[in-house]
């Protein structure tokens, strides 16, 4: 099948796909859409972000149901309302034709009484975030007991969302008899678990091979010291000019930090996240698209509702928990036929889970250097050249040559060119002629720096039973010692205590932050420990040769040998390094100041 009239679609749904200039359907297209014309039948579609999938589901069901009646047939749940009016919009622009079709967005972040009065006046179809729509069933404003056909679209992303018990409570408001399509980037057990639940011998197709990532990405990745993470940023970015970027951190705070810290070293950065309103979410997603933001710092799952072709770079500032994860991360790029890059920045800790990313999207990364400041310097000023030679003579400056061409009189073209270059070239140069290499050389073991003994061991007495797993015990350490996150690992937590470890330099900080440390009204004691990573399920001795302590309190003789001292505890964090520099005082590794990047 060659075009969209061999699918099997109807006059009004052909003219819509002719006036977006759509000519060949996506292979999730051509594989999906015939079946679900032709059957009643449950689906299941696991293809890659980007290949097309609402187009996959969204004409089938507009060609099925019943425009002249105002009874809801179709229900399409998405996992964030960036996605959810993304497929609004996509779902209308595809029946502009079909004369009565009323689709409505219900998503939180909106009036509730507003989305009630649209689907009171007859919605066909509704496309939905899960939260969102359990609370209007609760509420008894929408119906969906008549539904034909419901769609869970990015599945896998819905469920590490933590919608299963809510998509269980919507889905036991439909009818049995109805055709369910399950459509995912990646099949984990728990989708193949939800597809198991709420179908029945579905249809199953794949496009490419299941987890794997787009032919159409190339993945590299960059080795540095996790506390030269965001230098490590700046650089790719100086070094790719034209850069047009999604930036993923793992967490909200992590993110606004960042594009914070791009905006203000010059870079035409913005954040996205699930703290923003709505408001400044749609203005951010607006600027991006407009490209008056080249580099979108996001969340993975913020980002899932960015539907933008022509990315160029994803840049991975973090790993995600979830190796699947990544996979959606790349698929931001290399969208509609083109090609993109995925960049991974990791520490050496992390090494290994690079291996683990590549045998799950079954394709290689490239270990390439961060380019050197004379590199980049090199990169922006041929990059600057390309753009005056192609650059349209503006005309209008015509009248003003005779007043410019006597000011360089004297100068010659050699002469002048220098001049005009150095303008923008001289700006790099100051900032990159002192700075330091960031690459760090990887061993075999994927050790990270200081794995050799240059590192020291905590005891610390809380535990599982105080709400802690490793993940979330390092980062509340992460957090309350403003520390990079991989400046704490080798967490192990068990059931009333647990260890973890730094380097060794990082000691001081650690053990007077935690002089007479109270956290939710109990005192948190970190003491260094003689476990060194080994430690097991019967516990380790103390530094003093004692028996593992039995209680959670902090020993009185430290408390009070430390009394004199506790109240200057945050001035001692904030002259080791505690405490955030100010913005104006902030200096780059070599102690210069960072020269603020031009505005493209």
């Amino acid at each position: 099948m060659n075009t969209f009239q061999d699918l099997g679609l109807n006059q009004d749904l052909l003219q819509a796909i002719n006036d977006m200039g759509f000519v060949t359907p996506s292979d999730v297209q051509a594989q999906a859409i015939p079946i679900l014309l032709d059957q009643d039948t449950d689906l299941v579609a696991l293809a890659q972000t980007g290949t097309g999938k609402t187009a996959a589901f969204g004409f089938p069901m507009l060609q099925k149901i019943q425009m002249d009646s105002r009874t809801t047939q179709g229900l399409i749940l998405s996992p964030t309302r960036e996605l959810c009016l993304q497929i609004t919009n996509e779902l209308k622009q595809y029946g502009k034709h079909c004369k009565g079709l009323h689709v409505v967005a219900i998503y939180g972040g909106a009036s509730i009484t507003e989305q009630a009065k649209e689907v009171k006046k007859g919605a066909q179809i509704i496309v939905a975030t899960p939260g969102r729509m359990k609370d209007m069933i609760s509420r008894r404003l929408v119906n969906i007991s008549k539904i034909e056909y419901s769609v869970l679209d990015e599945a896998d992303e819905m469920l590490n969302m933590g919608f299963y018990e809510d998509i269980t409570d919507i889905l036991s408001h439909t009818p049995q008899e109805k055709s369910t399509w399950l459509f995912s980037a990646t099949m984990p057990k728990e989708v193949a678990t939800i597809a198991k639940k709420f179908m029945h011998q579905p249809i199953e197709i794949t496009v490419g091979t299941k987890n794997v990532g787009s032919d159409q990405v190339s993945h590299e990745y960059y080795l540095v010291n996790a506390r030269d993470r965001y230098l490590a940023l700046k650089r790719l970015a100086d070094a790719n000019p034209d850069i047009f970027s999604v930036v993923f951190c793992r967490t909200k705070r992590d993110t606004q930090k960042v594009a914070e810290k791009l905006i203000e070293d010059g870079y035409n950065a913005g954040a996205l996240h699930g703290d923003l309103s709505q408001n400044q979410r749609d203005l951010v997603m607006k600027a991006f698209r407009n490209k008056q933001i080249q580099m979108l710092v996001a969340t993975d799952v913020a980002a899932r509702g960015i539907d933008v072709d022509d990315i160029t770079h994803v840049i991975n500032y973090q790993l995600p928990d979830e190796i699947e994860t990544y996979t959606h991360r790349s698929g931001r790029t290399g969208r509609a036929g083109k090609t993109g890059v995925s960049m991974v920045i990791v520490s050496k800790s992390e090494v290994r889970k690079i291996k683990s990313i590549e045998r799950i999207i079954k394709k290689d990364f490239v270990k390439k250097d961060i380019p050197n400041g004379m590199e980049i310097c090199e990169v922006q000023l041929m990059s600057l050249a390309n753009k005056v030679h192609n650059t349209e003579v503006n005309h209008e400056i015509d009248k003003y040559l005779d007043s410019i061409n006597q000011l360089f009189d004297d100068t010659s073209k050699d002469e002048l060119i220098k001049k005009f270059f150095s303008v923008e070239f001289t700006r790099f140069f100051n900032y990159y002629q002192k700075s330091h290499d960031l690459n760090v050389s990887a061993d075999a073991s994927g050790n990270r720096p200081g794995d050799s003994g240059d590192n020291t061991r905590y005891f610390i007495n809380v535990g599982k039973k105080d709400g802690y797993d490793w993940m979330k015990l390092k980062d509340f350490l992460k957090e309350i010692l403003e520390l990079g996150r991989d400046d704490v690992f080798k967490v192990d937590v068990k059931e009333s205590f647990s260890f973890f470890t730094t380097e060794s330099k990082l000691q001081e900080k650690v053990l007077a932050f935690f002089t007479d440390f109270k956290h939710n009204g109990r005192f948190v004691n970190v003491e260094v420990s003689e476990d060194k990573g080994r430690s097991t399920s019967r516990g380790k001795r103390r530094r003093d040769g004692g028996k593992r302590r039995r209680d959670d309190k902090p020993r009185g003789d430290r408390r009070s040998s430390s009394k004199n001292d506790s109240g200057n505890r945050r001035s001692r964090r904030s002259s080791e390094g505690g405490s955030k520099p100010r913005r104006s005082e902030t200096r780059t590794s070599s102690g210069s100041s960072r020269p603020r990047r031009s505005r493209r």
